[in-house]
């Protein structure tokens, strides 16, 4: 009886935050038009979505724009979390970290207002590169925090070992704590892959020149009015992101079961 109440919060709070999604999915088989009443199943909307040319483009670019944004800033956000593990005194690592975390917690319409105003000082045109720039920064500080862990997790000792058998540094970087935080490395990735994907506010503000993602393309969307072509757009948003959640839980389960035949 006493696990019955926790299992039940936590089907309703799971209910709370997926049934407007199955209901959004729902509605985008419906023939008639309408989220008031399902008068048949369809796949019109669909068709209608595919043969959408601006559409797909607008696809295109969110897909590029995630890719290119996820496997920069992991570099980069590698690099970052090195620099973070292995400063020398105790404060600058709390610096770097306290600056790292702010850019999380801060308002995504503060980061879009910053960046829309740092772009038309400097002279940045609005469109693909300021998009790509603005998600290369929200992105870095995601992929630090999922990298710094298995970094404070791996033994020291691994790394006095690597230079003991006359390692260099590079020796040891590439060969000994890159393998090790790899898990890390793939997590950082598909977190900023996905807050890429799903990012709206940021977007919003930095983007132009005829240049838009699928967050922004379907606000503007549900702006004119209700039209089942979103509810068809954002079901496939929706799936797609899950098949990347899914592809990361599948590489981190395959990176595991060799750490755990070692640990043996």
């Amino acid at each position: 009886m006493k696990s019955f109440w926790p299992r039940a919060y936590l089907a309703f709070v799971f209910l709370i935050l997926y049934a407007p999604i199955f209901y959004l999915m729902f509605y985008s088989f419906n023939s008639g038009g309408t989220m008031s009443s399902f008068d048949g199943f369809t796949l019109d909307w669909y068709k209608e979505l595919f043969s959408d040319t601006r559409l797909l483009i607008i696809v295109l670019n969110t897909i590029v724009i995630a890719l290119l944004s996820a496997a920069i800033s992991t570099i980069i956000g590698v690099i970052g979390a090195l620099a973070i593990i292995y400063a020398r005194k105790r404060i600058y690592q709390n610096t770097l970290l306290s600056l790292n975390n702010v850019l999380i917690v801060s308002p995504d319409v503060i980061i879009g207002a910053s960046f829309l105003i740092l772009f038309t000082i400097v002279g940045i045109k609005l469109g693909f590169t300021s998009v790509l720039l603005a998600h290369i920064a929200f992105s870095v500080p995601i992929v630090v925090i999922m990298v710094l862990p298995k970094l404070q997790e791996m033994s020291s000792s691994l790394i006095d070992a690597a230079h003991d058998l006359g390692a260099s540094r590079f020796d040891v970087l590439t060969k000994v704590i890159l393998p090790y935080i790899t898990p890390g490395i793939f997590a950082g990735f598909f977190m900023a892959l996905t807050y890429s994907l799903d990012d709206f506010a940021v977007t919003f503000f930095v983007t132009g020149n005829g240049f838009t993602t699928l967050s922004v393309e379907i606000y503007s969307l549900a702006r004119r009015g209700i039209s089942l072509n979103i509810n068809a757009l954002s079901t496939l948003l929706f799936l797609f992101t899950i098949f990347l959640v899914m592809g990361y839980y599948f590489i981190q389960q395959r990176n595991e079961k060799p750490a755990a035949g070692v640990r043996k």
